[in-house]
């Protein structure tokens, strides 16, 4: 911030777009089971199975186009088969709304979309219809 306040004229000044996060409060050993489903757009050239088929290779190695992360790129999510043995939290809460996907226009601009999420003896469903837009 190389501004300076003109001397016998003081004019407020405003912080907001100079700030930066000094704290955060995180989880830890956090685990997720995640179900999905794969919804095909428009511009799909194959067979649902062989997204099925590459999706299957990519989580039995650990492989992925991009790094996923939760809500900050700070926090990498890693990934792996389900053993079978995983069971849900007991927790019921009502989380608010959350992001569920960022839709990009042809002319890039990014257009966030929000769910209310609600944790359901520990499961989170997305609605479908976010995937659909």
């Amino acid at each position: 911030m190389d501004q300076r306040i003109p001397v016998g004229n003081p004019v407020p000044l405003f912080a907001d777009q100079h700030r930066s996060q000094r704290h955060t409060l995180a989880l830890r050993d956090v685990a997720y089971i995640i179900y999905a489903n794969i919804a095909l757009r428009d511009h799909a050239d194959k067979d649902i199975a062989a997204y099925r088929d590459q999706f299957r290779r990519r989580v039995a190695h650990g492989e992925c186009y991009h790094r996923p992360y939760l809500g900050c790129r700070e926090f990498e999510a890693y990934f792996a088969e389900p053993t079978g043995n995983e069971t849900p939290i007991d927790l019921t809460d009502d989380l608010g709304y959350i992001l569920g996907d960022i839709r990009y226009e042809l002319g890039g601009a990014a257009q966030p979309i929000f769910f209310h999420a609600r944790l359901e003896k520990g499961v989170l469903r997305v609605p479908d219809e976010i995937y659909r837009r």
